[in-house]
């Protein structure tokens, strides 16, 4: 029987916290191992405890929810973050993002909806709130988020960089098996070649990364 995924909880707002905690109780393969309520709790409870998801609060007291993202998925790579805030302007999402957390979610969101964004990022995968991901890519296409290397990255074959260039438009593994004529497992490698050789978390960074090198056309 797989363990069920460890997560903290960390939000300065105790029914902020009782109200996940009731809705992860009732669910067998997550559970919450602790809670916290300032970002240098976060940090120290997140080294002693090992949790597998942290659920982060963005506004809080003395350390803030970045600085804690940063500090946890500095010290602990293994650790995923997902960062949960009423404030979802852009400082917050690239913050957040580049403080390597693996997604970004807005608290309006269903509970359920939250719960399912624990078991992704568990499994290794990134997620965004959909009102998030339409202005992220907005403002990387108006160069509002920076863009680090405009001729790609280096490092990787061509095969690869078609691969990053469909990842940055959103294709799953299976939509770029058909796009490029591969198998799924084929695309499935691709992607976890491309996650070694950039030093991605997860497919929400080589989303940043296929924008900040201009790979990803991007409409009016």
């Amino acid at each position: 029987m797989t363990s069920p995924t460890r997560v903290l909880l960390v939000d300065d707002q105790p029914l902020v916290r009782a109200a996940l905690q009731m809705v992860i109780t009732d669910t067998a393969d997550v559970e919450v191992v602790g809670e916290a309520g300032s970002g240098d709790e976060a940090v120290l409870l997140a080294a002693e405890l090992a949790p597998d998801v942290v659920v982060m609060d963005i506004r809080m007291p003395g350390t803030d929810g970045i600085e804690a993202t940063r500090r946890i998925t500095g010290a602990h790579p293994e650790v995923r973050v997902v960062v949960l805030t009423t404030f979802d302007d852009d400082d917050h999402v690239y913050g957040a993002l580049r403080a390597g957390a693996s997604g970004f979610l807005v608290k309006d969101m269903a509970l359920d909806d939250i719960l399912h964004a624990v078991r992704t990022v568990a499994a290794g995968d990134g997620l965004l709130a959909p009102s998030v991901t339409g202005r992220l890519i907005k403002d990387f296409a108006n160069g509002r988020a920076g863009r680090a290397d405009r001729d790609g990255p280096t490092g990787i074959t061509g095969r690869e960089r078609e691969v990053l260039t469909l990842v940055g438009r959103g294709l799953t593994n299976t939509e770029i098996a058909v796009e490029l004529t591969i198998s799924v497992a084929t695309a499935k490698t691709y992607v976890t070649r491309l996650l070694a050789k950039l030093g991605a978390r997860d497919r929400v960074q080589l989303v940043i990364i296929a924008y900040e090198a201009g790979l990803v056309a991007v409409g009016p």
